[in-house]
């Protein structure tokens, strides 16, 4: 347990290591936000093997960390400051450390970068892209149109109605769009770290961060766009994308194309969460980045 220090006082994010090498040290940044960092679980197969290290970590107001009542808190800016005081406390540095965010961590990533890549020895941007404008473009104007059009319209119904929480949104979304964009398995064969993943979701920090729909973001990242930053980041990148992903692939390789050192990993069967449903592939590519940084091959 981290002590983080915060404009509201001092509170404690869980962090956990397993493996040891001193120059390849991976902290973990899970989606959401407020999700936990139990999805990543399917690093324990592949990682131990391949000499990583590795830190989960839930971020405030996840799952095993403290979980403040305190709205305030939930900004990217703030976000950024507590997985410094993490870096710090567990003592990774430009020799070693290495920052993975998915999804919403891989916006953390990205604004961290843009702040302290002094302390970077590599970042991996996983299905994310860098323009919340964007990603809602690409779902209104190539995902929505594939759907089928009778459940899209009552999706929109239950949302304009606050009816989120109503088991036929899910049920609805989960035929639909999630087993087309999010994990490519059948329902019962969701792998157990993603159903506690998905369970555990804070919804006092996903709400007003993502907003309540699923068909894109409404809430304070509406707006965030970090594209003609891009080309400030100097370190080792490494950009993964999917083909089913709720964000186009193209935009996904744009981040490895903007950075000064980059290169795109893309994952032709998999979706939002590649790491399981095109597994070999994503694994396969992210330990070469890794030990290619580490090698010098990079």
């Amino acid at each position: 347990m981290i002590p983080i220090h915060t404009p509201k006082g001092d509170f404690r994010v869980w962090t956990k290591r397993v493996g040891n090498n001193p120059r390849i040290k991976v902290l973990l940044l899970h989606g959401g936000p407020g999700s936990t960092h139990e999805a990543f679980e399917a690093f324990d197969s592949y990682f131990p093997a391949a000499g990583v290290e590795y830190y989960f970590y839930d971020q405030l107001g996840s799952a095993y960390s403290d979980q403040p009542d305190a709205p305030e808190l939930w900004d990217v800016a703030r976000f950024v400051e507590e997985v410094e005081q993490v870096r710090q406390a567990l003592g990774l540095h430009r020799g070693n450390f290495y920052l993975l965010g998915h999804s919403w961590g891989g916006i953390l990533a990205t604004e961290y970068a843009l702040k302290y890549q002094q302390n970077l020895k590599g970042l991996i941007i996983s299905n994310m892209v860098s323009s919340i404008p964007a990603y809602n473009e690409y779902a209104r104007k190539v995902l929505m149109p594939a759907m089928d059009q009778k459940a899209l319209a009552e999706i929109h119904r239950l949302e304009s109605s606050g009816q989120t929480a109503n088991p036929r949104y899910m049920q609805l979304l989960m035929e639909h769009y999630y087993t087309k964009h999010i994990l490519r398995m059948p329902p019962a064969e969701w792998p157990d770290p993603v159903n506690r993943a998905f369970t555990k979701i804070n919804q006092k920090i996903y709400v007003p961060m993502q907003g309540p729909s699923e068909l894109g973001a409404s809430g304070k990242l509406a707006n965030w766009d970090r594209t003609v930053d891009l080309p400030k980041i100097s370190v080792p990148t490494l950009a993964i994308g999917a083909r089913h992903d709720t964000m186009d692939p193209a935009a996904m390789e744009l981040i490895a194309k903007k950075v000064q050192r980059g290169r795109f990993l893309f994952c032709p069967n998999g979706s939002h969460m590649a790491y399981y449903d095109d597994q070999q592939v994503y694994v396969s590519g992210l330990i070469s980045f890794l030990h290619d940084v580490d090698a010098g091959r990079f």
